[in-house]
């Protein structure tokens, strides 16, 4: 919290006088920001300091927990709403002459954003809010979830002067394919192109939470970038990555070495959805070492008849951490049918496929299971946390110029995101972790 002392005309049976403030002192409260506020006094000096650090950050962080679309209708509300005012620490007896200027927000924010010590500052300021969710929320980080998210630009690729700062010198542009089948059955594709970054998001999928992140130019292939964060948060977050159990992701993180990382270096069950990249129209494989079993691409294993040569899907058995293996039991054992080929069938009861049979294909939780459809639900979380990025933090329609610039305002977001649910947590309000809207009824 950037401390104010004038904030002491506030005390907690106050919060609900104030309305919609009271979602504002919930982040003042919890952002660890003190280090950074140090940094900026120490940097301003003995400099004149006609609108404060602590008052001009508090007002930035409002203007992202009030939906202010531009610094301007942030001066503006500051000026019509004098309790805004003395929340955020302006000095009372100033009255609306305590806003600052259009270009004293713009010196601060070049000051914050163009230094490379305040950016790790800031990104210090997540990881801490990262590592206090784990402490009032104790099963945060069980649930992983991953996902790109396209963030557009609209200012020219390049401005009308060489250094002219209304260009974006930065993007580029990015193209995502949607495969998807219609209700008659056709196949169809969507393209979706962009010009602007792209957001790498791994988060939480129970509370949709932001665990880590990165902002690159919109060409950045994604699965290299969540290698990366999940890596990233190993080193970081060692415990929430000890806890976690399940990563759920698109078929856009369709990748086998993700697939193995997860499994075998983190014990993270990898829920990820498959794209068919067999060739020549195959449709199913047999199981090596089997004579009678066969599978598809999208983890679905069958047995044939010996008799008959009728193809029936077995029943899933469960997995065996130990022996690396997913167990399938015979459908006529399983379920009571009748079996023509019964007598010489090699199967008897029971077949037990190695995960190394296909890294992609078959993974812990077997892609033919209910448990899986169930998991993969969860992967709609993540869509969600975009949703909110966009609509409630305002990505959707920016101005911000610059992939340095995007990274620290995406930080931000991200953190006040944090410390909403870290304030909503501690004051026992678990049905509100998630909204950076919503206030007590």
């Amino acid at each position: 919290m950037a401390s104010i002392a004038q904030r002491e005309l506030f005390c907690w049976s106050d919060v609900e006088k104030l309305g919609d403030l009271d979602r504002l002192m919930l982040v003042l409260e919890s952002l660890p920001d003190e280090a950074l506020m140090q940094r900026l006094e120490a940097e301003r000096g003995r400099g004149r300091d006609d609108y404060p650090v602590r008052p001009v950050w508090n007002s930035l962080l409002a203007s992202v927990v009030f939906q202010h679309p531009s610094i301007e209708a942030l001066r503006r509300e500051l000026s019509r709403n004098g309790q805004l005012r003395l929340l955020c620490g302006f000095p009372a007896v100033e009255g609306e002459q305590a806003v600052p200027s259009a270009s004293a927000y713009t010196r601060f924010l070049s000051k914050l954003f163009d230094d490379q010590h305040n950016a790790a500052e800031l990104r210090r300021i997540f990881d801490s809010l990262v590592e206090r969710c784990t402490e009032v929320l104790p099963d945060f980080g069980e649930h992983l979830g991953g996902d790109g998210k396209a963030i557009s630009s609209f200012a020219r690729r390049h401005g009308s002067n060489p250094g002219d700062r209304r260009g974006e010198h930065d993007a580029d542009w990015g193209r995502h394919e949607h495969h998807h089948t219609d209700e008659d059955g056709t196949r169809s594709t969507t393209v979706k192109k962009w010009f602007g970054f792209t957001l790498h998001l791994l988060a939480d999928t129970t509370y949709e939470l932001p665990l880590n992140f990165a902002v690159t130019p919109a060409s950045r292939n994604e699965m290299p970038v969540m290698h990366e964060l999940i890596d990233g948060s190993a080193r970081r977050h060692p415990g929430i990555i000890e806890r976690a159990q399940v990563f759920t992701g698109d078929r856009g993180l369709d990748d086998g070495k993700l697939i193995k990382k997860l499994w075998d270096r983190y014990g993270v069950k990898p829920v990820i959805d498959i794209r068919n990249l067999w060739k020549d129209g195959e449709k199913t494989k047999r199981v090596a070492g089997s004579e009678n079993v066969v599978y598809d691409y999208a983890g679905t294993v069958s047995c044939v008849c010996p008799q008959s040569e009728v193809e029936r899907e077995m029943a899933y058995g469960g997995f065996e951490a130990e022996r690396g293996t997913l167990k399938y039991r015979c459908p006529a054992a399983h379920y009571g049918l009748e079996c023509a080929g019964a007598p010489q069938c090699p199967i008897k009861q029971a077949i037990r496929i190695p995960l190394s049979t296909d890294r992609r294909v078959f993974t812990p939780v077997a892609r033919s299971s209910y448990r899986w459809g169930d998991l993969y639900r969860g992967r709609s979380a993540v869509e969600r946390i975009n949703s909110r990025i966009d609509r409630s933090f305002g990505f959707e329609l920016h101005t911000t110029r610059g992939l340095e610039k995007m990274r620290m305002r995406v930080t931000i977001a991200c953190s006040v995101m944090l410390a909403m649910a870290v304030a909503r947590a501690q004051r026992n309000e678990p049905e509100l972790v998630r909204s950076l809207v919503r206030r007590r009824a």
